[in-house]
């Protein structure tokens, strides 16, 4: 079996982590919250209090057990970042500023950290 593109590199993706960003589709639709991880080989991230799930874990020394509610991925395409100046869903574009490529705001041209 021939080893395929997603093994080799991680695409550009227009999310990183401690981005603001708001839910498109699915069951968390319209929520918000910050971007904790990102899985670039997956096209998935997780967003700080979307998409809870219910987890059971076994006991063990250094956790009690039992049913716990986490965090799961959610795909990068049903993620949008909030413009910082209108607090919409913004699409990302990418510049040169000084010499350094920044990311800016489609909506309000505004740059983003």
């Amino acid at each position: 079996m021939a080893n395929s593109n997603s093994d080799r590199f991680s695409p550009k993706l227009h999310i990183k982590k401690g981005d603001k960003v708001i839910v498109l589709s699915g069951a968390s639709k319209g929520k918000t919250g910050n971007v904790l991880e990102v899985f670039p080989n997956k096209n998935r991230a997780i967003v700080d209090g979307v998409n809870i799930v219910k987890k059971h874990t076994k006991p063990s020394n250094d956790n009690p057990g039992g049913i716990n509610e986490i965090p799961a991925p959610l795909h990068i395409s049903n993620l949008s970042l909030i413009d910082p100046k209108s607090g919409e869903a913004t699409r990302i574009g990418r510049k040169e500023v000084d010499g350094k490529l920044v990311r800016y705001s489609k909506k309000s041209g505004e740059i983003i950290k």
